[in-house]
């Protein structure tokens, strides 16, 4: 079988993301190689039956994003795994699935849910997300946020005036 030959974009060490289906956008992401899940600042995680399927119901909230402020949220249980944290302790947690949008483009994404409140950026994106789609280089930050702001401003100078 052949190998897919599809070009990689160049992400740095960090970068803005938006999370459409939580209607959040320009969250500060983390790239961690060293991670293989990618990981989602949340609080209150509670889980309930809907449709005879396991949902959870969390709260986000992150103090350096105004947006990301105490909104609930509930969405289908997509596993629940063990997964190393920080501090090499392994915890069980609850895994979501949901599109990440990065360079203009929408990745379906796996995120475990887990208390980021320590940590400087409330998403951290891991291994998984990022292989066969991106290349790190560690010298470089907010690649596809600065392309977006680009757009934007393009978009807003084609705009004929009244």
């Amino acid at each position: 079988m052949a190998k897919r030959n599809t070009p990689r974009r160049t992400i740095g060490r960090r970068d803005k993301i938006d999370l459409p289906e939580l209607r959040l956008s320009d969250l500060d992401a983390k790239v961690d190689t060293g991670a293989y899940t990618s990981s989602l600042h949340v609080r209150g995680i509670k889980t309930f039956t809907r449709d005879g399927a396991t949902w959870v119901r969390f709260k986000l909230k992150h103090p350096s994003h105004p947006s990301y402020q105490n909104e609930r949220f509930e969405l289908p249980v997509h596993d629940r795994k063990r997964v190393r944290n920080s501090s090499g302790k392994i915890e069980k947690r609850y895994i979501i699935r949901t599109p990440l949008v990065i360079f203009g483009r929408a990745y379906v994404t796996e995120f475990s849910l887990t208390d980021r409140s320590r940590m400087m950026c409330p998403v951290l994106l891991g291994r998984k997300s990022l292989y066969r789609k991106f290349i790190v280089d560690v010298a470089q930050k907010d690649l596809s946020y600065r392309q977006k702001l680009q757009s934007q401003s393009e978009s807003s100078s084609e705009a004929p005036s009244a």
